[in-house]
């Protein structure tokens, strides 16, 4: 079976043409209601406020492999199935996994895919509290068949624009004057004054790399670094306001990346309101099509895939028996023992040698990266720094969900949410992945 599917594969993948071309594909992965939300951290979905789509691109440049970009409407794809994703999709485009990148949009009111975590709650009669294994499969299926199925155009132009979003994005971190942690300012704040204390370290920069075929744009990549949601956890189905923002972008197919938004979010002009989420698809819209208006075109002359494979140090606290613990505990409600499995199956996978690919793709003054888990905003800061002043510089974080939070050294001696029990590498974390990022990026 599985030699009759490598040669499945797509006619684009092996017809040599000039040049570079590219194939945008959809498919639709919204979940049957029912389906654990939030990776079982909120309740199950009730209804489907709007759908939720897998969207990419697969690239074909001359003499060289496939590569694949793919952003997904779910909260996470992390461990084993980050890298079933990967297999799967490099299979259908006709190349190898390390020049596929998988990303999530990061959406709350979405499903994640832990297929690891889940064989390890399913050993303990607990399947289906994280995911529906089955609805997993099965939308992956749709998303390689809308791969093999799409259309390639010839690339004749790459366009990259940049525009400020305004009043979204907010450090979500609240420090005390000696530099400690002192409030969470979480995707919608209200009832505190620390709602509205500065912004803090954000990216304000949203980037737009749109592809031409003449004077037709094809399809148009953008990338925002902010927790992508205004209020969540009713049982709404939703791709939320980027999902909003996007859909409102008709000039091309268009792909959003979230990018290191482990320590943003929108709780500075958000309190949760439904009408905001509107408001938020509104500003963030109009700084695509701001993005977009901006572009400068150049000749595609240069395209170079670049991978790292890096192993990422382990939280010392957070110890095999410590977990195991958690998830056999019967007096545990079942989405703490569900959390337990994702904490204990990406423990292992370290263990016996697990690295997380982090990858680049630059075209000309253009530089894709692509980076695993919540990543805060400082390594997006830091990559745009590597590359000469007028070159684009544009992250998708939430690859391999299996770390969940990473934050920066300093980070993890502030204290906080995100460097407490949800972030499952090491504070040399920073050091491994800014080493990557060079390594990708010079």
């Amino acid at each position: 079976m599985l030699r009759r599917t490598l040669l499945a594969a797509p006619a684009f993948a092996i017809k040599k043409k000039p040049g570079l071309r590219i194939a945008p594909f959809t498919a639709d992965v919204t979940p049957p209601l029912g389906t654990p939300l939030c990776v079982g951290l909120v309740v199950p979905g009730t209804s489907v406020k709007d759908s939720l789509e897998a969207r990419g691109v697969v690239l074909m440049p001359e003499d060289q492999q496939p590569i694949v970009l793919c952003a997904v409407d779910w909260l996470g794809i992390g461990n084993s199935s980050h890298d079933r994703w990967r297999a799967a999709l490099a299979v259908a485009a006709g190349t190898v996994p390390a020049r596929v990148a998988v990303q999530t949009v990061h959406q709350h009111d979405a499903p994640g895919d832990d297929a690891s975590a889940e064989e390890l709650l399913r050993m303990r009669d607990l399947p289906g509290v994280l995911q529906s294994e089955s609805f997993a499969q099965a939308a992956l299926r749709g998303v390689v068949a809308a791969v093999r199925a799409a259309k390639s155009y010839k690339v004749t132009e790459i366009g990259a624009g940049h525009a400020i979003v305004k009043d979204i994005a907010s450090n979500r971190r609240i420090l005390s004057p000696d530099g400690k942690f002192a409030f969470q300012r979480f995707t919608a704040c209200k009832g505190s004054p620390y709602c509205d204390a500065p912004v803090g370290v954000i990216d304000p920069q949203l980037d737009s790399i749109s592809f031409y075929n003449k004077e037709k744009r094809i399809v148009t990549l953008s990338y925002y670094a902010t927790h992508p949601m205004s209020y969540y956890g009713k049982g709404e189905i939703s791709a939320d306001f980027v999902g909003m923002a996007r859909r409102q972008q008709t000039e091309s197919f268009a792909i959003h990346f979230t990018g290191a938004a482990g320590n943003i979010g929108a709780g500075k002009y958000n309190d949760g309101a439904i009408e905001n989420r509107a408001k938020l698809a509104g500003r963030l819209g109009e700084a695509m099509a701001q993005a977009r208006a901006a572009e400068k075109r150049f000749l595609v002359d240069t395209l170079r895939w670049k991978v790292v494979s890096s192993p990422l140090p382990l939280r010392p606290e957070f110890t095999e028996e410590k977990i195991l613990a958690d998830l056999e505990n019967p007096k545990l409600i079942p989405r703490d023992r569900a959390s337990a499995g994702r904490y204990l199956a990406w423990h292992r996978l370290v263990k016996t040698g697990r690295r997380i690919d982090i990858s680049s793709l630059r075209m000309g003054p253009v530089n894709l990266i692509h980076m695993p888990g919540e990543l805060f905003v400082e390594y997006q800061l830091a990559a745009r720094g590597l590359r000469p002043s007028g070159e684009t510089v544009a992250m998708a974080a939430y690859g391999d969900y299996g770390p969940m939070y990473i934050g920066t050294r300093k980070s993890y001696r502030e204290g906080g949410y995100e460097t407490g029990i949800v972030s499952r590498v090491a504070p040399q974390v920073e050091e491994v992945l800014l080493g990557a990022m060079r390594e990708v990026l010079l």
